[in-house]
C-alpha cells in the first residue's frame, strides 16, 4: 500500500499542538539552540544565531518526507513554543514507503521535567505506527544523557546497543558511547512474543 498524497499532519496531545516545521518557525529554533544547556549533549555549546539559522533553514524548507507523513514538528502549549520532535526516515527519501524511522526531540529548558518530551514523542510514535504503518522506530543519544534515556524507557523503547564512535572534537563523556533504543510496531500496539497470531 502506498502513501501517495499523504502529508505530515498536525498532531494533538493533551497539552500541546505539534505543527509541521516550516520556515516561519525558524526564530524559535534559533532561540532554542542558543541555550548551552539544551545543546550540552549535542555540540557541547550554544549555537550562534547564524549557525542555528544555517542548520535549521534546510529542515524548515525540506518537505520530501511529507509524502510519507514524516519529518519534523514544532510543539506549542497555550500558544507558547515548547520544542521540536521528529520522525525521520532513512535518507535519501524515495517514493518507497519506509519501514523504519528515527525519532528525536529537543525542548526549551524552561519546559524540562514536566513530561512534555514524552507526551510529544508518544504522539509521534502513535502516528508512525498507526497512521504511517512503520514497523520499527529507533532513537539515540549519548550514554550519559539520562534525561533522554528516561523518555525512551517511558515510551517502551528497549536499549539495543551502545556504540563508541570516533569524533573530531569529542564531548565530555563521549568515551561512554552513544546508546541506541528501539521499539517495534507490535510492541507499541501491545503484542508480546506470546500473543496469538
Amino acid at each position: 500500500m502506498g502513501s501517495q498524497g499523504r502529508v505530515r499532519p498536525t498532531l494533538a496531545t493533551p497539552r500541546m499542538v505539534l505543527e509541521p516545521m516550516r520556515p516561519e518557525h525558524l526564530p524559535h529554533l534559533v532561540d532554542l539552540d542558543g541555550d548551552p544547556e539544551v545543546m550540552r549533549h549535542l555540540i557541547g555549546r550554544a549555537r550562534t544565531a547564524e549557525e542555528a539559522r544555517a542548520h535549521w533553514r534546510p529542515f524548515c524548507e525540506r518537505t520530501a518526507a511529507d509524502r510519507h507523513g514524516l519529518g519534523f514538528w514544532v510543539g506549542f502549549a497555550d500558544g507558547d513554543f515548547v520544542g521540536w520532535w521528529d520522525a525521520s526516515p532513512p535518507l535519501p527519501v524515495t517514493d518507497r514507503v519506509p519501514s523504519t524511522a528515527e525519532v528525536g526531540w529537543r525542548l526549551r529548558r524552561q519546559r524540562w521535567g514536566g513530561g512534555l518530551a514524552t507526551e510529544g514523542a508518544r504522539a509521534v510514535l502513535e502516528h508512525c505506527f498507526v497512521t504511517v504503518g512503520l514497523l520499527r522506530v529507533t532513537a539515540e543519544t549519548m550514554a550519559v544523557n539520562q534525561a533522554s534515556r528516561g523518555v525512551m524507557r517511558k515510551l517502551g523503547m528497549r536499549h539495543v546497543r551502545t556504540e563508541v564512535r570516533e569524533w573530531d572534537d569529542p564531548l565530555p563523556s563521549a568515551e561512554q558511547g552513544e546508546v541506541v533504543y528501539e521499539i517495534t510496531r507490535e510492541e507499541w500496539l501491545g503484542f508480546g512474543p506470546t500473543a496469538e497470531s
